[in-house]
């Protein structure tokens, strides 16, 4: 049995905290080299092609409800998690170590708790899927007739169904996440010095 905890935790637990640990660290490195190269300025910028790497990051979305024909849901599915983690990197040097306004880190917050639900299914799923896996491989190798293996991992597929439904947490999560972030540049541009 401590096998397959240690199993757990380096194939499931480990990986998703070490992808959340490396996004919060590498936004406060950049955000630390831009102070002390006096180049905090740039950190303003950042937030532009964050943004844009999250939205392109929807294409696996589209894909997924059938919005567009192009492109692999596997390979989507990875460029998503890749654009989004990036994205995200990119929006948390921008947002920086500032607390100066509000909206601004509600939206931060909100595309934090976007990417924890994310990596969250990610982990969760990829876990639920291969247990299923595993335990109907065993089931086959004693001879269970396909009937009996239906039987056998009836609450396992019914358990893996309701993870599949994470993304019904996930989902109202990024919509949050894209109002605050909308409200927020609304803000930036509503308050920009046109003049």
């Amino acid at each position: 049995m401590k096998i397959r905890h240690a199993h757990i935790l380096t194939r499931e637990v480990l990986p998703f905290l070490a992808s959340l640990l490396a996004l919060v660290a590498l936004a406060l490195l950049f955000d630390a080299l831009l102070h002390l190269f006096n180049a905090v300025w740039v950190g303003r910028y950042l937030g532009i092609p964050g943004v844009l790497l999250i939205v392109g990051s929807f294409g696996y979305s589209l894909r997924k409800r059938k919005l567009i024909q192009a492109g692999k849901p596997v390979d989507l599915l990875r460029l998503h998690e890749r654009m989004a983690w990036a994205g995200s990197l990119l929006v948390l040097v921008h947002a920086g170590i500032h607390f100066n306004a509000i909206l601004a880190w509600l939206a931060v917050w909100a595309m934090l708790i976007n990417v924890a639900s994310g990596l969250t299914g990610k982990f969760l799923l990829q876990r639920a899927r291969r247990r299923l896996e595993e335990a109907s491989e065993a089931m086959r190798r004693q001879g269970l007739s396909a009937e009996e293996l239906e039987d056998s991992t009836y609450w396992d597929t019914l358990t893996f169904d309701v993870v599949k439904q994470w993304r019904a947490v996930h989902f109202p999560i990024a919509l949050a996440f894209a109002v605050l972030a909308l409200a927020h540049i609304t803000a930036v541009f509503w308050h920009w010095g046109w003049k």
